[in-house]
């Protein structure tokens, strides 16, 4: 049977438009189904996205024969009736991801009539049946012109438009209007509007281009930002297919190479996150991750997972998209087309007609408040210019030019052995990395360019590199230059009411260049056989060698690689009111200058791995670990951490009434929750199943206990939102200190609460629980760590399970790492001494193994993928 004969029969029945909706419906799935399975079998991904434009083109035409033939015949309409169905936007380019909007434009000569308003209206209802998501406009073929020359938006979506259905004639006539009406235009306030859509749009979806889980389609170096240079291109050249005239001009053949082939695979990637979500999703989280990669046939490689592999290609993409931009960026500007605009910052200085400024380097020029280089042949005349270039641009305080840009990337084949050895070279890149002016802005730029990998190749294997946790919110070089750059601010007083303590010893430290090369070169071991310390010891002893450091200063910046953990480790997972780990600190870092590194190594490379996780509670622990190692070095006593009145006044309060608390806002952005007890076996568990059942995250604690059996527990305590608990909502933090004081007096805790169901993005990761036992680290007690998948009531079953076992637990110290929690506790058995029993200790390692493992079974059936458990601890027995 014919479809004409379908369609007739479709529009006889008593309820047409269900009728012709069930046929739709069947057409539709049938050329999706195609498209996914050339998706699946590894087709490139325009293809596919071309596929899914292909089966929407279909169906609407199938949609106008049937409503203007077949429903609502006009053997011989009006001039007035015509109308023509347009798809502009991504789709008018002829690409769709499964589940993106239809963008159309139902187009008539002039005036609406009450045929072609039956027509659009009948056609949106069935599109709606089918479950699209349409976006539509009706507009008269001058509406639609006027609405061009002034609305860029409408403009950037008729620049890719095409007709789709109805009358071709009426259709192509407008188009073709239209894009004269574009070539005569200055091309300028367009192109000027569209960058600064990038820039809006970058700002809301993130601006850093590494974030670990990107915006696929608004992200720094997503698809926007290609489709933004196709429509740049087709602006100046409107008749040329997808804009291939312009862009064959401003781009080199490797540049259109890279375009292509960042499209393909952008392409791919949305639309296996379409399909893997089941709706119009483009950001790539953790969730998605795993399958995504899976469906795109990565694996795995030594000790790197196939997740990490397909994110650090994705990463890689990006940085060239990037790139991409700027190399048109440059040739608008050659052509007068763009005004100059810097690529990390606008004063005043681009308003001034630009001149070239000659400067002591006659390799370089300053041009419109931007450094650009003389000619063509600087750089292979003298390849250490390619280093010198940008010391001479934080020396001037100047942005670099798109032209010099693209210039460095068009001359890494001059990186050779001999560049990476040469003295002067070497000298320029410590110029910027110890003692520039902004550190971070230059490294990041020669880090796009690709210069710092070439030039550093312990550098270029972490670049895009990523850890497949939650705790790290950027690929690991970006994470290191912003630690770069959080040093620099240190230095420069922008961060004293953050840290006091590091803006202050800074200034102590001998040598600055040690410093920034340890904190540059602290993470080149990730992914390494022997293991990150270890590689990243050996990386950074070689990189310091070619860099010219003598033999002293090379084993110090190695040495403070190897150790960059240690400070934040000893803080965070162990007592420093105990001597013993106060003295074992000590001893393994040697000299006070070795601590006043390590702390502000320390304090910079956890601010920079995410926006939310430093806190105060952190940086007390370490400045109370730094105080009383420098008090030993010195040869005095270590400043204790004492209650203050009003937590004394609470343990006399205690002495009366058997047990009291107090709640009061903490130093850091957390609640302090202070209880005063007697000691007894399950105290701390009982009071952390409290916190549990009343939703409170438990975000530091501090347990001790006085040999007189008297209990101060003082514990940091947030909501679900990461705000200080009961701030929101003071009623929720009153019922917990009633419950508390109860539990505290020894009488029954409440009813347990219901546990929360766990999120899919936490689920995508597979935690491997390790529990470690240390006899040594402590005279007085033994200390437990436990590390695994955090999630509600993880603490409390913890230590439910050292109370079952007949232990007390001395002090406790909460971490957590994104999805991973690391709870350590110092504990002791009945008699009051450390537990040595090999049988007990087996049985407790079991008993809190399991306790870890007893997690809510994930609600998704995606694959899982191994969390990477780099930089979790250091820390070992012995």
């Amino acid at each position: 049977m014919s479809d004409d004969v379908v369609l007739a029969e479709a529009a006889r029945s008593p309820k047409p438009r269900a009728a012709i909706t069930a046929i739709l419906f069947e057409q539709w799935d049938a050329a999706r189904h195609k498209a996914r399975a050339r998706l699946e079998a590894g087709a490139p991904g325009v293809e596919v996205a071309r596929l899914y434009a292909a089966a929407a083109d279909g169906v609407i035409d199938t949609l106008w024969r049937f409503t203007a033939e077949h429903l609502h015949p006009a053997p011989n309409p009006t001039e007035a009736e015509r109308l023509s169905v347009l798809a502009v936007g991504g789709y008018g380019r002829g690409v769709l991801a499964p589940f993106s909007d239809l963008d159309l434009v139902f187009l008539r000569p002039w005036k609406t009539t009450a045929r072609s308003e039956t027509l659009t209206e009948f056609m949106l209802y069935v599109l709606w049946d089918l479950g699209a998501k349409v976006g539509s406009a009706v507009r008269s073929v001058d509406e639609g012109l006027k609405l061009a020359r002034s609305d860029m938006t409408v403009r950037t979506a008729l620049l890719e438009g095409r007709v789709i259905a109805g009358d071709t004639e009426l259709g192509d006539s407008f188009l073709a209007r239209f894009r004269r009406e574009v070539e005569k235009a200055d091309p300028r306030p367009f192109i000027a509007a569209k960058l600064a859509e990038r820039d809006l749009r970058h700002q809301k979806a993130g601006a850093v281009r590494y974030r670990v889980e990107p915006n696929v389609k608004d992200g720094k170096g997503g698809l926007r930002d290609l489709n933004a240079l196709f429509w740049i291109a087709r602006s100046l050249s409107p008749d040329s297919p997808l804009g291939e005239a312009t862009l064959r001009d401003m781009l080199t053949g490797r540049e259109r190479r890279l375009f292509r082939e960042a499209f393909d695979f952008l392409w791919s990637i949305r639309c296996h996150i379409h399909l893997t979500s089941g709706r119009a999703e483009e950001k790539l989280t953790f969730d998605l991750q795993p399958e995504v990669a899976r469906r795109m046939g990565w694996r795995g490689r030594g000790d790197e997972p196939a997740v990490e592999r397909f994110m650090r290609r994705y990463f890689i993409v990006a940085r060239d998209v990037g790139a991409l931009t700027r190399a048109v960026s440059a040739q608008l500007e050659a052509r007068g087309q763009k005004q100059a605009g810097g690529l990390a910052r606008l004063d005043l200085t681009r308003l001034i007609p630009r001149r070239r400024k000659r400067l002591d380097d006659p390799a370089f020029v300053a041009e419109g408040g931007r450094l650009t280089v003389a000619g063509p042949d600087v750089f292979s005349e003298d390849p250490t210019r390619l280093i010198r270039l940008f010391a001479a641009a934080d020396a001037q305080d100047l942005d670099l030019h798109p032209d010099a840009f693209s210039a460095v990337t068009r001359s890494l084949g001059l990186v050779s052995p001999a560049l990476r050895r040469d003295p002067e070279a070497g000298e320029a890149f410590l110029q910027v990395l110890a003692h520039g002016q902004r550190p971070y802005r230059v490294l990041s730029i020669m880090n796009e360019t690709g210069l710092l990998g070439r030039f550093l190749p312990e550098w270029g294997r972490i670049v895009g590199q990523t850890q497949f946790n939650m705790y790290h919110a950027y690929t690991v070089d970006e994470h290191t230059l912003q630690a770069i750059g959080v040093i620099n601010d240190i230095a420069r007083g922008k961060l004293k009411d953050d840290h006091p303590l590091a803006s202050v010893i800074v200034h102590r430290i001998a040598d600055p260049e040690v410093l920034m090369l340890a904190m540059l070169l602290h993470d080149v071991g990730k992914g390494g056989d022997r293991g990150q310390l270890e590689d990243g010891e050996i990386a950074a002893r070689r990189a310091c060698e070619r860099l010219g450091l003598d033999r002293r200063r090379a084993e110090l910046v190695a040495w403070l690689v190897r150790h960059h953990l240690a400070l934040s480790d000893f803080a965070q997972k162990r007592d420093t009111s105990d001597p013993a780990t106060v003295r074992a600190f000590a001893e393994l870092v040697g000299d006070p200058e070795r601590v006043r590194m390590l702390l502000v190594l320390t304090v910079a490379d956890i601010r920079a791995v995410g926006p939310t996780v430093w806190n105060g509670w952190k940086g007390q622990l370490m400045r109370q670990l730094y105080a009383a190692t420098e008090a030993l070095f010195r040869g005095e006593d270590a400043p204790t951490d004492e209650p203050d009145p009003e937590q004394l006044a609470l343990v006399a309060r205690a002495e009366s009434s058997g047990g009291a608390v107090l709640a009061r806002p903490g130093q850091v952005d957390a609640t302090e929750v202070a209880i005063a007890a007697r000691d007894r076996t399950g105290l701390f568990a009982e009071i952390a199943e409290v916190m549990a059942s009343a939703g409170a995250d438990v975000v530091g604690a501090r347990l001790q206990t006085a040999s007189d059996g008297a209990v101060l527990d003082r514990i940091l305590i947030q909501d679900g939102a990461g705000a200080p608990y009961g701030r929101a909502e003071p009623r929720r933090l009153k019922a917990l200190v009633s419950d508390l004081e109860r539990v505290a007096r020894g009488e029954s805790a409440p009813r347990r609460r219901g546990d929360p169901t766990p999120s899919a993005r936490r689920a995508a990761f597979d935690v491997r629980p390790v529990v470690m036992i240390d006899n040594q680290t402590s005279e007085a007690a033994t200390v437990v760590e436990v590390s695994g998948a955090d999630r509600p009531r993880l603490l409390a079953d913890l230590a439910r399970v050292i109370a079952d076992q007949d232990l007390s637990i001395r002090s406790a110290h909460v971490a957590s790492f994104g999805e991973r929690a690391v709870d350590s506790f110092y504990v002791v058995a009945a008699d009051g001494r450390r537990l040595t029993s090999k049988s007990r200790l087996a049985a407790l390692t079991e008993a809190l193994t399991a306790a870890v493992e007893r997690a809510p079974e994930p609600s998704s059936s995606r694959p899982r993928a191994r969390a990477s458990m780099r930089d979790v601890s250091e820390l070992r027995p012995g």
